[in-house]
């Protein structure tokens, strides 16, 4: 029986998908999970498997092509099997044209006529006219001096050996740039989680000692401060199951497994790869599969479930030299982690001034699934895992 193989959806914002290039070719026999074509979606560029072995057939989409979700654009069928014959769906909001095209309604005479331009004075003499003709002077433009305003040859003669006056200076345009993708879907998430998701944002410093004598200890060239952090931030989110929750546009909806999403920076946006179940991983586990999505993001190669699924969200600027900083929501979670850099300052030590490096954190949250309090609770519940990460990651 032949199976299609259809333009398959991230998430349910998404409307088509780009097909980049086919790495199987019409005719090539596959296997089931052998990856047969590259898709682009406003997300991610990713390879889709084959569900089952056969023999590819009737692509129907070609490299470059933009499909809509859900649309057959090949089939995988047995050798010697002819793919199904079916009409392909409309794409979604296109419409028939049904109304004639009207030409535009003809212009006037009037209009249509360019404006005759008026002898100056209503008079020039024939020699005027003679050496406007040899000297290339437009009369219109000429000032009269001969009597009653008229033309004269010596007006002409005057007009021609006066210097022209220069014209203005073009002024250099460029085309708007097109957005990219992720660019664009960049802006039409955060505009929509800033215009309706109501934000507040609550800001803790914390001594940071802790943490790079942690960091240190299980190996400065594996685990980073943002590897740390995942983990302390998903046990943490154990106790404060609201903060991991999700907004479904009328009700709070409480996630039972801690997914953190990490944002990284890719080419034109950012986006968010996720570590599952983040709170019953191991430290060193966390900080391989961040630094295997890292990889990922920067070559252009993640995977739908790399980027799906998450509950949290991290952003750490730090490594820019950021010392802190909001961050919008990414629907629909209900909170993200805004991370600044570790600086030294002068601080309280001991009732003495001491230098000591300190973090700052803002925590930005949707005042529709959690309020002040329980969003300050876990905040202050954090800075004391940071105190001890040692101590929260063995237990």
């Amino acid at each position: 029986m032949a199976l299609s193989v259809v333009m398959p959806a991230l998430e349910l914002a998404q409307e088509t998908g780009k097909i980049l290039s086919w790495i199987k070719k019409e005719g090539d026999s596959i296997t089931k999970g052998e990856p047969i074509v590259e898709i682009e979606t406003d997300k991610i560029t990713f390879e889709v498997e084959a569900a089952g072995d056969g023999v590819l057939a009737g692509i129907r989409s070609h490299a470059g092509e933009d499909v809509p979700v859900g649309q057959t654009i090949a089939w995988i069928v047995a050798p010697g099997e002819q793919p199904p014959v079916e009409e392909a769906p409309a794409v979604p909001g296109a419409r028939a044209v049904t109304e004639p095209v009207r030409p535009a309604p003809a212009a006037s005479v009037s209009a249509a006529r360019a404006p005759q331009s008026a002898e100056p004075g209503g008079k020039v003499s024939p020699k005027a006219k003679r050496l406007a003709k040899e000297l290339g002077v437009d009369l219109s433009k000429v000032r009269g001096t001969g009597p009653d305003g008229s033309v004269t040859g010596e007006d002409v003669e005057a007009a021609a050996k006066a210097p022209a006056a220069p014209a203005p200076a073009a002024v250099p345009t460029e085309a708007p740039a097109a957005l990219s993708a992720i660019a664009r879907l960049m802006a039409e998430r955060t505009t929509q989680s800033w215009t309706t998701a109501p934000h507040f944002f609550l800001v803790r410093e914390v001594d940071a000692g802790a943490l790079i004598e942690a960091r240190e200890k299980l190996g400065k060239a594996t685990v980073t401060h943002t590897d740390l952090l995942v983990a302390l931030v998903a046990r943490v989110l154990a106790r404060h199951p609201k903060m991991n929750a999700s907004w479904t546009g009328h009700a709070i909806q409480l996630n039972p497994q801690v997914n953190i999403s990490v944002a990284m920076a890719v080419k034109d946006g950012v986006v968010g790869a996720v570590i599952p179940n983040a709170g019953a991983t191991p430290i060193h586990d966390i900080a391989a599969q961040r630094k295997e999505l890292t990889d990922r993001a920067r070559s252009g190669h993640l995977r739908p479930h790399d980027v799906t699924g998450g509950t949290f969200t991290i952003s750490n600027l730090g490594m820019y030299g950021i010392d802190a900083f909001n961050a919008i929501i990414t629907p629909p979670q209900a909170a993200v982690l805004a991370v600044g850099r570790i600086a030294d300052r002068v601080v309280p030590v001991d009732g003495k001034p001491g230098i000591r490096p300190i973090l700052t954190m803002t925590l930005s949250s949707d005042h529709r699934v959690v309020d002040g309090a329980q969003a300050a609770l876990f905040l202050n519940d954090l800075a004391e895992a940071l105190r001890e990460p040692q101590t929260r990651l063995s237990s």
